[in-house]
């Protein structure tokens, strides 16, 4: 499980995406939509491969919110999904792996609502 004290998102991965962008807050901001459009679906098949105890097909969209959320800074977010995507590489799910389906759901409403604040906040300066 995630450190519950770390922030929702860790804005610092943000201001280095921004400098290696030099400072390009519409491309930034792209990305940021492609992340905040396309994470619903992975989520969805994660909780189906979880609701069907098909650790295969947990692995691939697991993974696949691992990477963008660390990519984003939704480090919480990134951190139950690569607890999930390592039960699924284990090849059998167990009653633990619902309950971080269940943290991740959770966590993905604040890391939206946190990021969109950031870009917000980026935007107007």
């Amino acid at each position: 499980m995630p450190d519950a004290d770390a922030p929702t998102i860790d804005e610092e991965v943000l201001a280095e995406m921004m400098a290696a962008t030099g400072d390009d807050i519409g491309f930034v901001g792209e990305l940021l939509d492609t992340y905040l459009a396309d994470t619903p679906a992975q989520l969805d098949a994660m909780a189906a491969a979880v609701d069907a105890d098909d650790a295969a097909a947990l692995v691939r969209p697991a993974h696949t919110v691992k990477s963008s959320s660390a990519s984003m800074g939704a480090m919480r977010l990134s951190q139950l999904a690569r607890d999930l995507e390592m039960a699924g590489r284990s090849g059998a799910l167990g009653p633990g792996d619902r309950v971080s389906m269940n943290a991740a759901r959770s966590e993905w409403p604040p890391a939206v609502e946190a990021l969109k604040a950031w870009i917000e906040r980026a935007s107007d300066t």
